[in-house]
């Protein structure tokens, strides 16, 4: 199963293959930014990714329209919009 480990938190979170990764997080007592509830919609639930881009499911022409209104950095993923293939290490601005 893979991992999602924090930058700020010493703890980590397994979560199966596929999983939503803002799902997951709520799911886990941890707050995620949002305001349309995980419609890809606000962009609130963006989280930072240090380590492990490559093992998210591909940007979804949603997504990318996303980061692309807002001005996203790339290393930036909407958590509604993505799931966990692998191990990854995030951070957001509101941990």
């Amino acid at each position: 199963m893979p991992c999602i480990f924090f930058a700020k938190k010493a703890t980590s979170l397994q979560v199966p293959v596929g999983a939503n990764l803002m799902k997951s997080l709520l799911a886990a007592g941890l707050p995620v930014a949002s305001s349309c509830d995980g419609e890809g919609v606000c962009a609130k639930c963006r989280i930072f990714i240090l380590q492990g881009s490559e093992n998210l499911s591909p940007e979804t022409p949603l997504e990318q329209f996303l980061k692309e209104t807002n001005s996203l950095p790339s290393h930036t993923r909407i958590s509604c919009q993505t799931e966990v293939l692998g191990d990854i290490t995030i951070d957001a601005s509101y941990w």
